[in-house]
């Protein structure tokens, strides 16, 4: 690991008044796993994009192998053999695994395709990297790690000697997780150089050289791994120390059943079987956390949408506080349940309207935002500014879009607008719906986000959290239940689930042993 394989100069990135990336310098050596590490709106995203050519930085330059690298011009940052595997996977469910390998790699001017060859090529990387998989299968048949395997393959058809993983265990299950981790030993040993983007510091330490961290644009830190850690790497990404998530049991009494689930089934839509739900049976206890562990697509977003009131079921009953779940989104609100969904970007918030609208938007029409029909802005306002202060919204004016703000603040809105009272009387809701709570944030909004959840728990409020991150999942559920394929086991207490047992039954494995 002597040579240098990627060299980053003095970046600079400016976007108006705001330093995006502040004089980074970082290095990246031959057969090396580097890891980067960062809050968000550290600059990671800002650093990768410049790398990649879809942004010009003010300042500095790039070196790959050696050679200076063009800036904005992605179609040479390939040339030069770099790839990346991002968090979510871009891939044509509807197109084979060769067809998808090969998109964008021939000419669109070019009389025939050379499928024949692309498909030794594609046999002969997986074989060189141990990335088993048919080439002639459809996306839409794979599993989750088989398509991470695709995206893979995707770059290193390319020519990719320097390989870019953003968040690569986020939708993985525990096994998944652990042959990434030996690919990644085999990989290096086969020519490739690694950069390992992740917020699982522990995965961090356990698979990369070096790491590298960024705090508000600029560089604070860089190290080995040997002898690092999670609390450090937590105070560096932060500034301060960080209290390692430790399982806290309710503290108040568990009481009666909030939310009833019984034998809940929807309609298979095309092309989503897994989506569907299956039979499904919860109960959830004020006072309790239950966790639903999974891995994405196998029926976790519908169970939210029935509990959002946005989509019906076939068959089987729901009940909220003993009576019949009203399919009617402001109607489930104004009963009490707070809604913290997956995607902040796409259903959580809307981006173009200012963030005083954004808090306000599940209860425009009712007290006491809402005065003979019309809204009444000053309440409006002395609220939302209550929660952005409350929930400590970096970054936010009342006026401020919701899209300009980072991903941990844009949760932290949709959490203050779900847990607290237009009252301000410090009451928790009926029941919390927390789908992915924590998704793609760094370690300090982790922490902000569990120790609201966990308080609104210990006041009383049902919570139902449902995560992929396994940690997630075993640190915060009292009980825990896994999905597969629209099926649900028995939800029962944390103490009796163990890693491998619940990796196993997110793998649809040995499900004998749990009730259904």
């Amino acid at each position: 690991m002597s040579s240098s394989v990627l060299s980053i100069k003095g970046i600079t990135k400016r976007f108006g008044s705001l330093v995006a990336n502040s004089n980074i310098s970082v290095e990246l050596k031959a057969g090396e796993i580097l890891g980067l590490l960062g809050e968000n709106g550290a600059g990671k995203s800002t650093l990768m994009s410049i790398l990649f050519g879809h942004y010009m930085a003010d300042e500095g330059c790039i070196e790959v192998m050696g050679k200076p690298l063009a800036p904005g011009r992605p179609s040479d940052a390939l040339k030069a053999g770099v790839g990346m595997v991002h968090q979510h996977f871009t891939l044509a469910d509807n197109l084979t695994v060769l067809e998808n390998v090969m998109l964008g790699t021939e000419s669109f001017w070019k009389p025939w395709s050379s499928w024949r060859t692309a498909q030794k090529r594609v046999l002969a990387v997986a074989r060189q990297f141990g990335l088993e998989i048919d080439p002639q299968a459809r996306i839409s048949s794979l599993s989750v790690g088989e398509r991470q395997r695709v995206e893979i393959i995707k770059a290193l058809y390319r020519g990719a000697k320097i390989l870019i993983l953003d968040e690569p265990t986020s939708v993985l299950t525990p096994q998944e997780s652990e042959n990434l981790f030996k690919a990644l030993d085999h990989w290096v040993t086969q020519g490739l150089s690694v950069i390992f983007i992740s917020h699982k510091l522990g995965e961090v330490l356990r698979v990369c050289d070096r790491v590298a961290v960024l705090r508000s644009g600029a560089l604070v830190a860089e190290s080995t791994t040997d002898g690092l850690t999670q609390s450090q790497l937590a105070q560096w990404m932060v500034g301060h120390a960080v209290a390692e998530p430790r399982r806290q049991p309710a503290c108040g009494r568990v009481g009666q059943t909030v939310c009833l689930m019984d034998g809940v089934t929807t309609a298979i839509d095309q092309g989503a079987a897994r989506e569907a739900l299956r039979g499904v049976s919860l109960d959830i206890k004020s006072g309790e956390m239950v966790a639903i562990a999974g891995v994405s697509g196998n029926g976790q977003s519908t169970l939210c949408n029935i509990l959002f009131g946005t989509a019906s079921i076939l068959a089987g009953r729901v009940l909220l506080a003993g009576q019949a779940l009203p399919g009617n989104p402001s109607a489930l609100v104004a009963m009490g349940v707070a809604r913290i969904p997956e995607d902040r970007q796409a259903i959580g918030l809307v981006g173009d309207l200012p963030v005083w609208q954004n808090i306000i938007s599940e209860r425009l029409r009712s007290q006491p935002f809402s005065k003979h029909g019309w809204i009444d802005q000053a309440a409006a306002m002395v609220y939302a500014s209550d929660v952005i202060q409350t929930f400590d919204i970096r970054g936010a004016r009342l006026d401020t879009p919701a899209r300009n703000l980072s991903g941990g603040n844009m949760q932290k809105l949709i959490l203050g607008r779900a847990l607290m009272s237009p009252a301000r009387n410090n009451q928790v809701p009926l029941l919390i719906v927390a789908h992915q709570p924590t998704w793609g944030l760094d370690v300090g909004a982790i922490s902000f986000v569990h120790q609201q959840l966990l308080a609104a728990r210990d006041k009383g409020a049902a919570v139902l959290l449902i995560s992929d991150d396994l940690d997630e999942v075993m640190t915060l559920g009292d009980r825990i239940a896994v999905m597969f394929h629209g099926q649900l086991t028995a939800a029962v207490p944390a103490s009796q689930w163990d890693r491998p047992a619940i990796g196993m039954a997110m793998a649809g494995l040995n499900w004998d042993t749990r009730a259904i």
